[in-house]
C-alpha cells in the first residue's frame, strides 16, 4: 500500500486549540466584562479553583495573531481590537451645526453681491460683525478670498466656492432664486425683506445674461439627445 504524503495548504486556518471548561469560563468572563478585570475578580466568578494567571497567559498567546487580542494593563485583563485594525473601528458622525443669524446674512450678502469686501458687507447689514463669522464660512469652504479691490487700502474681496454650489445642489450662481422667486415660493416676505441683501452683484448680472443662453442651450441638449438616440437605433 502506497502512502501519499499530504502537503499542508497555506490557506488553512489554524483555530485556537480546544479549551477546557474552566478556560472557556475565563474567556467568557473577560469577554463579557464591561471593564478590565483583575485575577481576584475572575477567580471569584469561575466554578472551580485553578491557576487563572496561567490560563490568561495561554489565552493571550492564542489571541495574539487574531482580530482581537487579550491584553493586560495594570494587572487587569481585557479583550481589545488588534492595534493594526483599530482604524476599522473608527466611526464617523455628521454633526449638524446651525449658523448664526450673522453668518446666514453674511453668506447671503456674499452670494448675491460677490465679489464683496468686509466693509461692504457691514454697510449692507448696517452692523459690524466679528471675524469669526467669516472664519466659520471659510471653514465650511463655502466662502474664499477673491483678490483685492482696486481702491485705497486694497481690501480683500470674498467669493463663494464650488463647494458652496455643490452643497446646495447648484450648477452655477444663476441657478439661485431672485428675491421675487423666493417671495413667490413663500420662503421670505418680499414686502418686508431688505432688498439690499440681494443686490445687483455678479450673480444678478449673470442671471439676466443667462436667460437667452439657457433657452438655446436647452434646445442644443434636446437636439443632441435626439441625434444620439437615432444613431443608437
Amino acid at each position: 500500500m502506497i502512502k501519499k504524503k499530504i502537503k499542508k495548504k497555506d490557506n488553512v486556518i489554524n483555530f485556537p486549540s480546544k479549551l477546557s471548561s474552566v478556560e472557556k469560563e475565563i474567556e467568557a468572563i473577560v469577554f463579557a466584562a464591561a471593564e478590565p478585570l483583575d485575577i481576584n475578580t475572575i477567580e471569584n466568578k469561575i466554578s472551580k479553583k485553578t491557576d487563572v494567571e496561567k490560563i490568561l497567559i495561554k489565552l493571550q498567546s492564542e489571541y495574539s495573531d487574531r482580530g482581537i487580542n487579550l491584553v493586560c494593563i495594570s494587572k487587569k485583563w481585557s479583550f481589545r481590537t488588534s492595534p493594526n485594525l483599530s482604524n476599522l473601528m473608527t466611526q464617523e458622525k455628521t454633526v449638524e451645526k446651525k449658523l448664526s443669524r450673522a453668518a446666514i446674512e453674511t453668506l447671503a450678502i456674499i452670494v448675491y453681491h460677490q465679489p464683496v469686501t468686509r466693509a461692504e458687507i457691514e454697510e449692507i447689514r448696517g452692523v459690524a460683525f466679528g471675524t469669526n463669522t467669516l472664519e466659520i464660512l471659510m471653514e465650511l469652504n463655502w466662502v474664499k478670498p477673491g483678490g483685492r479691490k482696486d481702491v485705497p487700502g486694497k481690501p480683500i474681496q470674498y467669493l463663494t466656492t464650488d463647494d458652496f454650489l455643490s452643497h446646495f445642489n447648484l450648477q452655477k450662481l444663476s441657478d439661485l432664486p431672485t428675491v421675487d422667486e423666493l417671495g413667490a415660493a413663500g420662503l421670505i416676505d418680499s414686502a418686508n425683506i431688505d432688498n439690499a441683501i440681494f443686490g445687483t452683484g455678479k450673480f444678478y448680472k449673470e442671471k439676466q445674461g443667462d436667460k437667452k443662453e439657457d433657452i438655446y442651450s436647452n434646445i442644443d441638449e434636446m437636439l443632441s439627445s435626439t441625434l444620439n438616440t437615432e444613431e443608437n437605433k
